[in-house]
């Protein structure tokens, strides 16, 4: 679903926890046949699907509000710059998607690479651009701790969108087709 220009999204466990709920309530209502039941039946029903898709967009917009800041203040890194003496700063970080886990609950996780090695980024909402593994992305955040307080440092992540980078192969095809 799409507010404005942000599209919302609703994972899986909250569609889940709704029908769970529908299917108590409705059980209830048609074994009871007390109509009073629907006076607070059906707005908890429609609390429980609207929430999550509210803080979903609330957090997308503020993710997004943030993303100029970042790409003004950002500095290009790589992977084997990362360390304890960075944390708090605001950093790109460019690489290959190797893995992605907890998509499913919009709050991903990846493991990008460059050539001087991985780090995780972490995004506490769903990104824009639907991005997988194999893709080349461009990562806009501030490194942090993976646990808080302890824990290796990783990249806590605003932005991260798809890049395309041209080959050597793609200018001379160009250079064919003109001729």
């Amino acid at each position: 679903m799409k507010i404005g220009n942000i599209t919302v999204r609703v994972t899986i466990i909250h569609l889940g926890v709704f029908v769970f709920f529908t299917a108590i309530f409705l059980f209830s209502f048609f074994s009871s046949g007390d109509f009073r039941m629907l006076l607070w039946g059906i707005p908890t029903l429609i609390f429980i699907l609207t929430i999550p898709m509210a803080m979903n967009y609330m957090s997308q917009s503020h993710y997004r509000s943030l993303r100029p800041m970042y790409e003004a203040e950002a500095k290009p890194i790589r992977a084997n710059q990362i360390s304890d003496s960075m944390m708090g700063k605001v950093v790109r970080y460019e690489g290959l998607i190797e893995h992605v886990h907890f998509k499913f609950l919009n709050r991903p996780q990846y493991v990008i690479a460059d050539r001087t090695g991985e780090v995780s980024v972490k995004m506490f909402t769903s990104p824009e651009e639907d991005v997988g593994k194999g893709d080349i992305v461009e990562v806009l955040g501030s490194i942090m701790r993976r646990y808080i307080i302890t824990g290796d440092p990783i990249v806590n992540c605003v932005s991260i969108r798809k890049i395309v980078k041209e080959t050597r192969a793609e200018p001379e095809k160009k250079e064919k087709k003109k001729r």
